[in-house]
């Protein structure tokens, strides 16, 4: 055979290995041939990565696991787990040495990197598992074949004193190489800790970026920071620089590897909670799910451009959109964060916040978010609600309870109709399905359907019918000695298809 003849053929079977499951024919006489659409398909694989819960002795978390009914991806039964991660934190080895100095027997269950906590089975019914204390790790999971499209984790922690004292939750996030967290702060009465979990088996290196109301903070110790592998970091975002501000916008970027990165907030006075990152700079962003009853509400905003962004801010209410009294117009210089107080902003009635460039505005990027507090004096309690994207397709809340979940859902444009599907329960129960109309320009809150005969927790799913885009969020109250405990998980699709573009072989690209 003439090696011509061997290199088209070599050729051929590169070719057909790179498009996969195209057809391997040769273009015929009839013409060119009209490219076929994209197909969306299941994904075969999701990671999550759950931070450390904390540094309190009190604290009782609660992991649940889910995967909506309906998936079907990879055509396998699959696997999805949340992992110990392989080393301690500087948290868990804080307690751990506590501990040593009362004279305590060292807890030694860290000891085996790579345990499971939490294993799902099947589709449709979440799996939950519980930790007590300060020394429990941040958790490595990866959901496999039909188990692994829409899969959503869910991390709640409650704390009931102390300076660390709230509902802490956070919807355990995949891994990255760049995130945004407005609302943290480098205050004195403020603990805030930036949280680096690494699911990769080699070492990632990250930078941590501080920008306040005036410009960017002066740091370097937030350079290079190596997260080990299958490791979580947590660095004290006021250990970076000498310089205190309320607001601070936090920045994440991996120089190598990937990590997932989440920001815990603690005040003397209000609690803590998790800060997840907000969607990335645009011109218009949501912040849905502002409870009926809060007290306080602060917006948080950073243009990371080179130009100025002048926003017009609008309340999406029950019955239609306004401007806040004194907070129509919001200016944000370039590469600095603007904090603004709109105390009273709800009016008992839940809303959402909807920026989008002035009139006769460019549009500059910018990211947002806000930090809520339900309460006053000694009840007072914070929960965070970043700006985020919308629920697409699908999204979910992984841990509800039988009591204490809102669902907000705002239509900043148009009237959707959206599904809401309420899981089995964790230890049992049937699930219960309801449909929403949300009118454009509003947000409407409601009390979801709790599956019947309901035992243990039970997962929300979220499902756009028409119309839209929808965002949502939901509020998890949990009071606990008077405090109006509370946290805020964001909805945003979550990626359980991935659009694949059609593909056709085309043996005219060997041709000399």
């Amino acid at each position: 055979m003439k090696s011509t003849s061997l290199s088209l053929i070599a050729g051929t079977v590169a070719l057909a290995a790179v498009t996969g499951f195209a057809a391997l024919t040769a273009p015929g006489d009839g013409g060119t041939t009209e490219p076929k659409a994209a197909t969306r398909l299941p994904v075969e694989q999701t990671s999550r990565l759950c931070p450390a819960p904390g540094l309190s002795e009190l604290a009782e978390t609660t992991y649940t696991s889910f995967t909506p009914a309906g998936g079907s991806g990879g055509g396998e039964a699959g696997t999805a787990e949340l992992k110990r991660s392989a080393s301690a934190t500087a948290d868990d080895t804080a307690a751990k040495d506590e501990k040593d100095k009362k004279g305590k027997k060292k807890d030694d269950k860290k000891a085996d990197p790579g345990k499971s906590v939490v294993s799902l089975k099947e589709p449709g019914a979440p799996a939950t598992a519980d930790a007590s204390g300060s020394d429990a790790p941040a958790l490595v999971g990866t959901a496999t074949g039909r188990l692994a499209p829409g899969w959503t984790t869910q991390q709640t922690t409650t704390i009931e004193a102390g300076a660390a004292r709230g509902l802490l939750g956070v919807s355990c996030t995949g891994p990255d190489t760049d995130f945004w967290f407005p609302a943290a702060s480098t205050a004195k009465f403020r603990q805030d800790y930036v949280h680096l979990t690494n699911p990769d088996d080699t070492a990632a290196v990250a930078d941590i970026e501080l920008y306040g109301p005036d410009g960017a903070l002066k740091s370097e110790a937030g350079e290079g920071v190596t997260v080990p592998a299958r490791s979580s970091v947590p660095v004290l975002i006021s250990t970076l620089t000498s310089e205190v501000a309320e607001d601070v916008t936090v920045h994440v970027t991996t120089r190598t590897g990937r990590v997932g990165a989440v920001v815990r907030t603690a005040d003397e006075e209000t609690g803590s909670d998790w800060l997840t990152a907000s969607a990335g700079p645009a011109g218009t962003l949501v912040l849905p799910g502002i409870p009926a009853d809060a007290t306080s509400v602060r917006l948080v905003v950073f243009s990371p451009g080179d130009g100025d962004a002048d926003l017009t801010v609008k309340l999406l209410g029950k019955t239609g959109a306004f401007s806040p009294a004194g907070h129509e117009a919001l200016h944000v210089k370039s590469r600095m964060t603007a904090g603004v107080d709109m105390k009273d902003l709800t009016k008992g009635e839940a809303g959402s916040l909807l920026l989008s460039p002035a009139k006769g505005g460019k549009g500059t990027p910018v990211v947002a978010a806000l930090r809520v507090i339900r309460g006053k004096g000694d009840g007072q309690e914070v929960g965070y609600i970043p700006a985020t994207g919308p629920v697409g397709a699908q999204a979910t809340a992984a841990d509800n309870r039988a009591k204490g979940s809102t669902l907000s859902l705002t239509a900043p444009t148009a009237t959707a109709t959206v599904k809401v599907t309420a899981s089995a329960g964790s230890d049992g129960g049937e699930q219960a399905v309801k449909t929403y109309t949300v009118k454009g320009g509003t947000t409407l809150a409601v009390t979801p359907p709790v599956p019947s005969g309901l035992k243990g927790g039970y997962a929300l799913t979220v499902r756009t019918e028409s119309g839209g885009p929808v965002y949502a969020a939901r509020t998890l109250s949990l009071p606990q000695g008077g405090v109006q405990m509370f946290t805020v998980q964001t909805l945003s699709d979550d990626g359980g298809t991935v659009e694949v573009p059609a593909a056709e072989q085309d043996l005219t690209v060997l041709d000399d």
